[in-house]
């Protein structure tokens, strides 16, 4: 099995004068620092599944990601790792004759497979791949494999996010848990797993997501749990105007975090997260005596 570089990852504190002065504390969760290749919550993730694909013979890994997706690279190196082929659908049918991206480059360097699909082919698949239809589309062209959903998040990716929590002791009534929301699944598993009276706060990075997004915790918590959990809520002020997006001020907030404490951030996820915090300490939508931990899902891009 895939082993973890780091685990448990470690629990930074950092003493910043704005969150000082509004009476929030804050602590950082490194789950970067999991694994190179499998980073944070791709690492957590991936893990229920991998097992379940090996417990059920699989030899191939299938899944779904943008042109700078993350999963997409991870999966490719986990399977890798395992001795197992993967194949990735990519959302944009005019990439497949562009040169690669860095991040397409990284997944076929780990021996996945990339099939450009158009947008609304896209849609389709990676928006219901349990459909009998599109697994039968899927078996017909690329054979047996386990699917995993866009970005990793079904139920058993909800319980291996949970046990992350497990790993932060002390957590109590004053105590946030929070980590950016791109499909749900980390912020689902993050409060299945927290104690009574401790929270769990997600930071939308895709604009329009209202409903949406809540609907999918929801669902993957009934997928992971069979119930609904009440001690969570999403942020939608702080995506930064989209998905992928990083916009001058947001940037510059992440280059002062970094030069104030030494800690380089990705800037789609992490970034955006770590302004809300900010921002919401400061309006007072983090109310004083708040301990905050911001779950460091992933790694910076490479330069």
């Amino acid at each position: 099995m895939l082993t973890a570089t780091t685990l448990p990852t470690p629990l930074e504190q950092v003493t910043d004068p704005a969150l000082a002065r509004a009476g929030v504390e804050l602590r950082l969760k490194r789950d970067d620092l999991l694994h190179p290749a499998v980073p944070g919550n791709k690492w957590r993730k991936l893990m229920p599944n991998l097992t379940a694909a090996l417990a059920q013979g699989h030899t191939r890994l299938l899944t779904f990601g943008g042109a700078y997706s993350t999963h997409l690279r991870a999966t490719a190196a986990a399977a890798q790792a395992l001795g197992l082929s993967s194949v990735g659908l990519v959302r944009g049918a005019e990439l497949a004759g562009l040169p690669r991206n860095w991040s397409l480059r990284a997944a076929e360097a780990a021996g996945m497979e990339l099939a450009f699909l158009t947008r609304s082919a896209y849609r389709e698949m990676a928006g219901r791949p349990d459909d009998p239809a599109v697994a039968a589309e899927l078996l017909a062209r690329w054979g047996r494999a386990l699917v995993l959903p866009e970005g990793g998040s079904n139920g058993p990716a909800v319980t291996g996010v949970a046990a992350a929590v497990a790993e932060i002791p002390g957590l109590g009534p004053q105590d946030v848990l929070c980590c950016p929301v791109g499909t749900g699944g980390t912020l689902a598993g993050l409060a299945a797993g927290l104690p009574p009276g401790a929270r769990a706060l997600g930071v939308a990075v895709l604009r329009g997501g209202e409903g949406y997004l809540e609907g999918e915790v929801t669902r993957l918590h009934r997928a992971a749990y069979g119930r609904e959990f009440a001690n969570w809520r999403i942020d939608h002020g702080h995506h930064g105007g989209g998905y992928g997006r990083v916009p001058a001020e947001l940037e510059a907030f992440a280059a002062d975090f970094e030069q104030r404490h030494g800690t380089a951030l990705e800037r789609r996820y992490v970034a955006k997260a770590l302004h809300a915090v900010h921002d919401l300490a400061a309006t007072g939508g983090l109310a004083p005596g708040t301990r905050v931990t911001v779950v460091v899902t992933g790694l910076p891009d490479p330069a």
